[in-house]
């Protein structure tokens, strides 16, 4: 489910809304939908969409970069489930006609990490990442048919979740700058909800500068906004 709350910062926000859903924090995912700094005249001001476990987009959208942090596991499946969701996943690929080999990355109490290693990785990979959402996406979803709705399945090639991170980053920096000096607002291109919040949380604390998502769907876009006048 999908609910939306509101606060002075993104950290009130965030306690408002796992107050009111008598959630902890790790048991929902937060995405920025509007930030306002604030201004002599005005309060601050942050409005959330929160995503609880059991919204299928949870599935698509994680960021490989705390992995660099968790201990290398062994790539070796452990267990029914594990093979039987490799296999699984190898054999989509297969039928896609494209060889690949998986193994784990990492493994949390909730999370597992998985690796595509491919020579067509880039074609798996897709435009802007489809592809390995889509096949994520394929991912989780088996998992909870093998009865594991818990387990979050995590899957990357060639550190692509890593590099998109920071291209992202770069992006929102770039667009600040040019929103900045042509006091113009920017929209940028389609992207998941992980994406979007990188883009929120990035901006976030640039004077001058807000950021609104807009659109509808799962592929939003994120507008960035000069917080005086547009010309």
């Amino acid at each position: 489910m999908t609910y939306e709350f509101e606060g002075k910062t993104e950290k009130e926000a965030i306690e408002n809304a796992a107050n009111e859903l008598g959630l902890e924090r790790d048991q929902f995912d937060v995405e920025i939908l509007e930030a306002q700094k604030k201004s002599l005249f005005k309060n601050g001001y942050v409005k959330i969409a929160v995503h609880t476990l059991e919204d299928e987009e949870q599935s698509s959208q994680h960021s490989m970069m705390t992995s660099q942090k968790k201990i290398i596991a062994d790539p070796v499946p452990q267990g029914d489930f594990e093979e039987k969701l490799i296999d699984f996943i190898q054999t989509v690929v297969t039928k896609m006609g494209y060889d690949a080999k998986v193994e784990v990355v990492f493994r949390e109490e909730k999370k597992l990490g998985l690796k595509l290693n491919s020579q067509n990785s880039s074609i798996l990979i897709g435009r802007k990442g489809k592809n390995l959402d889509a096949l994520q996406l394929l991912a989780n979803i088996y998992a909870g048919r093998l009865g594991h709705e818990e387990i979050r399945v995590i899957l990357d090639t060639e550190n692509y979740r890593i590099r998109r991170e920071e291209s992202l980053v770069r992006l929102a920096y770039t667009t600040a700058d040019k929103v900045h000096q042509s006091h113009k607002s920017i929209l940028l291109e389609p992207m998941n909800p992980f994406e979007r919040r990188l883009i929120h949380t990035t901006l976030n604390d640039i004077p001058d500068i807000d950021t609104k998502s807009e659109g509808e769907g799962l592929y939003k876009q994120v507008r960035v906004i000069y917080k005086g006048f547009e010309r």
